[in-house]
């Protein structure tokens, strides 16, 4: 990934999750003017749906730049650091 790319990537990231906390300002607001529940549900999980889209685009990040430098550092230490993170952030979202 070039830096360009990255800057490219930060930005789409930045200006998703701007829109989800748009999403999330609708939502409150149909709370407030009390409209129909499955409305409300189905609004939240569409914000859901959006946030899980960029969870995944961070982990796709993380593997593709820190996981593989920890790789092609051939340092056995700072693999398994890496590796232990991802093993300790599945176990949280198990949770």
């Amino acid at each position: 990934m070039t830096c360009d790319d990255n800057i490219k990537n930060i930005k789409a990231k930045v200006n998703r999750l701007n829109r989800i906390a748009g999403q999330v300002r609708g939502v409150a607001q149909m709370i407030e003017d009390g409209r129909y529940c499955i409305d409300v549900l189905t609004q939240i999980q569409a914000v859901k749906s959006a946030l899980a889209k960029v969870e995944s685009e961070v982990l796709k990040d993380h593997a593709a730049t820190c996981v593989a430098e920890a790789i092609a550092s051939g340092d056995e230490t700072e693999q398994r650091a890496k590796f232990n993170e991802l093993i300790e952030l599945m176990e949280r979202q198990r949770r």
